[in-house]
């Protein structure tokens, strides 16, 4: 089973990829853990997910915490937060 992974906005750039599949394994059981594996991936995927930097991070279209449990099967996009005015 996979996690499908969606990256938005600048995010998407400096990944250079939109999406991608990532297998779920039994380490990866929340937003947290699944962010640790995309940060030691180093380069970009070190700095933009960095604990300082800021982004959001969506569940199955719904915005969630750190602590939020992962599934076999949901799709998780992490983007920047958006600001208007």
């Amino acid at each position: 089973m996979t996690i499908q992974m969606v990256y938005l906005a600048r995010l998407r750039e400096r990944f250079g990829v939109a999406r991608e599949s990532l297998p779920h394994t039994p380490d990866i059981d929340s937003v947290a853990a699944l962010l640790a594996v995309l940060r030691a991936r180093g380069e970009a995927f070190a700095t933009e997910l960095a604990p300082n930097r800021a982004f959001r991070v969506a569940v199955n279209q719904e915005v969630v915490s750190l602590d939020h449990p992962l599934r076999p099967g949901d799709e998780v996009a992490i983007f920047p937060p958006v600001t208007g005015g």
